[in-house]
């Protein structure tokens, strides 16, 4: 490790530990040493100067706390010790100036996609079976039962063989201590039912608990979701169930298909459960029109297309430490990199934006963006205070024991994601991109929540950082899981994909990581690397209900 220390930004006045430092012990940064006062635990940070009460705390060179008593010079930063702070806001001027970093390499490059009639590609190629309404969820069950392990899209056996190897232990009379001591083995390696439809990747069912008995408000942002699903580059088609009284209706969902594709030509399957009548009828209808469906989709071959098809969302849960300074930033260099070769990239998180508004609203192309970013933070921040959970309690705590103790700390790093490009558009969810660039979306911080949303919004690649670890992932979209830190990735490795721990060793630079990452999602989007997430099926899916999330 070339440091044990860093200073993210000239202006700062707290480090960041690197490894674990021993009270006593001195370190040195450069041409500076420090003599740290009490044990600083890796990821953490400990005073640089003598910091008075009331005194401002400065990291990536913002506001992010007041000290709420003195700290002395190389005394640990804590929730004891300091409370989030953050500094306003406002309409400016532009500083929309970027330096692009080379492309030259990647400027020819192209990724194996599924190309659609709208210009759009996609990473994958997917039938969705979707509800109107929660009613509906448990017909979509019978429907996944009678279709998916038929056709060869069920799951690797691998935990039903533990459960019958422990079946055949009790009926051989083995006790329960016997019982605990066996050691049950994991092997993923066990063939894979053949696929009726090579060229189909899966049928997705996404169930959820909306489309009635909340507010016409929720109805319409969980259909403007659903479309958002439909018409996404990644999925061939749909058959959607409803019951046919719901709030959420079929031509509410219909309108908003058309907003996002005025010439939507993919095979759409509609049942009304309250026309057809039997559900057994219902059923049988369904099962016969997803079949047809998936002959068309598997009609559909992958070709070449450019980078600039590449749309990324970019995404952060279990957040530590290192999250600001090895994965953040090493993404928001990769999106640099694809927004300089006319890609499409979405930050979100707006709680995880607190306190670096004025960058990001200075970054926006044109004074309209800007006004509708101050608008939708403040009006989501306006909705959390009201109910008494203001963004400065967005810190998870396990962000908290990994060493982001404010909102502004833990939103400075998050913000690293975005990387340096122009903001390009301000989107309200569930909107859709519809300019290259950075793009911001207005989401929740909450993980599943802003993934859901992102791919709605048309990701059809998400990078997802962690310093913790998540098994999060999406029905439809392939979700990259990049850990912060060597010891995560190697402890959680069936899980991670992509380690930038080596940033924090030394190893690699920003740069380099970021360029490695890039080429990993050229291989994801091109089929030829399964990821984690897709490869457990982790499915995850929730709408936003536009109340209170943080």
């Amino acid at each position: 490790m070339k440091n044990q220390i860093v200073k993210i930004h000239p202006q700062d006045n707290v480090l960041v530990a690197l490894t674990d430092l021993c009270a006593g012990q001195t370190v040195r940064l450069g041409e500076e040493e420090y003599l740290v006062k009490e044990a600083i635990p890796a990821k953490h940070k400990f005073a640089a100067v003598d910091l008075p009460g009331g005194s401002e705390v400065f990291m990536y060179g913002v506001l992010v706390g007041k000290t709420q008593s003195e700290i002395i010079a190389g005394g640990l930063i804590s929730t004891a010790n300091v409370k989030h702070a953050a500094n306003t806001f406002t309409i400016r001027e532009r500083k929309t100036d970027w330096v692009k970093p080379d492309v030259s390499k990647w400027e020819n490059r192209t990724f194996m996609g599924f190309q659609r009639s709208d210009g759009s590609v996609g990473t994958a190629n997917y039938w969705l079976v979707l509800p109107m309404v929660f009613c509906e969820n448990r017909n979509l069950e019978v429907l996944q039962e009678a279709l998916v392990n038929d056709l060869g899209y069920g799951r690797n056996q691998v935990y039903q063989t533990q459960a019958k190897q422990l079946v055949d232990l009790y009926k051989a009379g083995k006790s329960v201590e016997e019982i605990l001591q066996i050691d049950l083995q994991v092997n993923y390696s066990e063939p894979k039912t053949s696929r009726l439809f090579p060229n189909v990747d899966g049928i997705k069912f996404l169930t959820h608990e909306g489309g009635c008995g909340g507010t016409r408000q929720d109805a319409q942002a969980l259909c403007g979701l659903l479309a958002g699903y439909i018409t996404h580059p990644n999925v061939a088609g749909a058959t959607v169930l409803s019951l046919g009284c719901q709030n959420a209706q079929v031509s509410m969902l219909q309108d908003e298909i058309k907003k996002r594709s005025a010439a939507f030509d993919k095979p759409l399957f509609i049942l009304d459960q309250q026309t057809i009548g039997k559900e057994s009828a219902l059923l049988s209808e369904a099962i016969k029109q997803t079949f047809a469906g998936l002959i068309l989709a598997n009609q559909i071959e992958r070709q070449p297309a450019p980078l600039s098809k590449l749309c990324i969302g970019l995404e952060c849960g279990g957040s530590d430490g290192f999250s600001g300074i090895s994965a953040n930033p090493a993404i928001g260099y990769t999106s640099d990199l694809l927004v300089a070769l006319g890609g499409s990239v979405i930050l979100s998180e707006f709680p995880e934006l607190c306190g670096v508004e004025q960058e990001l609203s200075d970054r926006c192309v044109d004074t309209q963006n800007a006004e509708r970013f101050s608008q939708l933070m403040q009006s989501y921040s306006q909705r959390a205070q009201a109910v008494g959970s203001g963004f400065d309690m967005n810190p998870s705590p396990g962000n908290i024991k990994d060493g982001l103790i404010t909102d502004a700390i833990k939103s400075a790093g998050a913000a690293k994601k975005g990387g340096t490009s122009p903001v390009t558009a301000v989107l309200d969810y569930p909107e859709k991109v519809t300019s290259p660039g950075l793009n911001l979306l207005c989401t929740p911080g909450n993980d599943v929540e802003s993934t859901t949303a992102e791919v709605a919004s048309g990701a059809n690649v998400v990078l997802f950082t962690t310093g913790l670890g998540t098994p999060t992932g999406n029905p439809i979209a392939p979700v990259v899981k990049v850990a912060t830190n060597s010891k995560l990735f190697n402890r959680m490795r069936d899980i991670m994909d992509v380690n930038t721990g080596t940033i924090i060793e030394g190893e690699e630079t920003i740069e380099e990581v970021g360029e490695r990452i890039l080429e990993y999602v050229i291989g994801v989007a091109s089929g030829e690397i399964e990821v984690a997430a897709v490869r457990h099926g982790q499915d995850d899916f929730i709408p936003w209900k536009r109340g209170v999330s943080l």
